[in-house]
């Protein structure tokens, strides 16, 4: 598969380290020498110092025997346009990296479609959504809805539950020490799919015992959630009702608009000439506040010491993930960063600042999907662990509907944690039969999402 990638900024400087492990033919257009050069030096693709809306540049790309192309660079318009050229020279697929919401709207897909581009990517309004998910409960790390009331979710072990009840007792966390097995025993309508520990991630199987500090994910129905939180020891975690967010960036505002409207949100921004556009773009029910970050007196006359979830959204991830430790050390309960250096996550992971979110990361899930072959509904490549989540649809005839799936050959470090017949939500085990139609949620580890093509195609 032959990709062209437009645009050496963070976006696409990670989607070309991602996808150069999968051994793809891949090109990269900037007209920044000093950003190619230093690319040059780290990854083995091709890359050419030209403008990407160049059609010279094009053609020498090679655009004409392109599978793929995307466009990340800053400029929404030469994205778009980048795109539009890209199709018209013979380009299969197209991808435009763009900053205005409207575009979205259901009503526009098929202007756009006829204008030579496949699909439309807003990193801070898919990142958004998930600040949002994630920040309505405040005992969960992540949190992903899927059809059929099926839910992915981690959730950070403690040995004890940080509360402290009334009467002095603590809540104990009744899954550390004991094997999955044990656990699946007690016929509970979940599975463990991964655990992140001491920087690993790991599919885990029947003698894997849960330790303190894993980072565990779980694959269950809606109606077991509470169930997994009683066991977790998080009951006496309080509903998110008050928020803040520091910071008033784009995605501050995408964040907003994704949040209920029955939670209590305050925006905290420096800038004065920001603070007047916030109030603008956010809605009614949103407190927009001129002030810095650091002022803990303005903090606390904001009501800091009463939040149920802290986010810190500024473009420093230095001061968000401080912010983020300042805040559970004053008993905030739900904390969520933005890092986008990668080189920042494991080191935000390991100060337990509670959720993190990456823009590249998110983009990079959008995009993958478009590589696949088989039938995929949904990529998300998660932020804290190597691995990834896929919605698979099941083929008539494909691999996977011949055996049950103890006996298909799976790779080991792939997990099939639920499954969608008829819009309602399954747990699976090695027994099931999957059917053509079925929509199978696999977790997979490492970097082994294209090989369940074959799987599934």
């Amino acid at each position: 598969m032959k990709i062209v990638i437009a645009g050496a900024g963070a976006v696409g400087t990670h989607l070309a380290r991602l996808l150069s492990k999968d051994n793809l033919d891949i090109v990269l257009i900037d007209e920044s020498e000093e950003r190619i050069a230093k690319l040059n030096n780290e990854l083995d693709i091709m890359t050419l110092v030209q403008s990407p809306s160049s059609i010279k540049g094009l053609k020498r790309a090679g655009i004409e025997k392109t599978d793929l192309f995307i466009a990340v660079t800053p400029d929404e318009s030469e994205n778009l346009v980048c795109c539009m050229l890209a199709t018209q020279l013979g380009a299969k697929q197209t991808v435009a990296r763009i900053d205005n919401y409207e575009y979205l709207e259901h009503n526009n897909t098929k202007l756009f479609e006829n204008a030579g581009i496949s699909s439309l990517i807003y990193p801070e309004k898919l990142a958004g959504q998930e600040i949002a998910a994630s920040a309505k409960y405040s005992w969960v790390r992540q949190w992903w809805d899927f059809d059929g009331d099926l839910v992915l979710i981690s959730v950070k072990m403690h040995q004890v539950s940080p509360v402290i009840n009334k009467d002095g007792s603590s809540e104990p966390n009744q899954l550390i020490g004991r094997t999955l097995r044990e656990i699946g025993m007690e016929g509970h309508h979940f599975h463990v799919v991964a655990i992140k520990r001491n920087g690993e991630t790991i599919i885990p199987y029947g003698e894997e015992r849960i330790q303190p500090r894993d980072l565990v994910f779980f694959m269950a129905l809606r109606s077991e959630i509470n169930t997994i939180r009683h066991l977790a020891g998080k009951d006496n975690y309080p509903p998110v009702k008050h928020l803040m967010i520091l910071g008033g960036s784009k995605l501050s505002v995408r964040a907003d608009w994704a949040i209920p409207d029955n939670m209590s949100l305050k925006i905290i921004e420096p800038s004065l000439a920001r603070c007047e556009q916030l109030g603008a773009l956010t809605k009614e029910r949103t407190l927009i506040i001129n002030g810095e970050g650091y002022d803990v007196d303005l903090l606390k006359d904001e009501g800091y010491e009463h939040l149920e979830a802290f986010i810190a959204l500024t473009p420093n991830d230095e001061e968000n993930i401080l912010a983020c430790v300042a805040a559970r050390r004053n008993g905030v309960r739900k904390t969520i960063a933005q890092v986008e250096n990668l080189a920042y996550l494991d080191m935000a992971e390991a100060l337990d600042i509670g959720t993190i979110i990456n823009k590249k990361k998110v983009a990079a899930s959008h995009i993958y999907r478009m590589l696949l072959r088989a039938d995929v509904d949904n990529v998300k490549m998660l932020t804290v662990a190597d691995a990834d989540v896929a919605e698979f649809i099941v083929k008539e005839g494909s691999k996977v509907t011949k055996l049950p799936i103890m006996n298909i050959g799976i790779p080991k470090d792939v997990n099939i944690g639920g499954m969608i017949r008829d819009g309602k939500g399954y747990l699976v085990s090695g027994n099931t039969q999957l059917q053509a139609g079925d929509k199978v949620v696999v977790f997979c580890a490492g970097s082994t999402l294209k090989k369940l093509d074959k799987y599934f195609k």
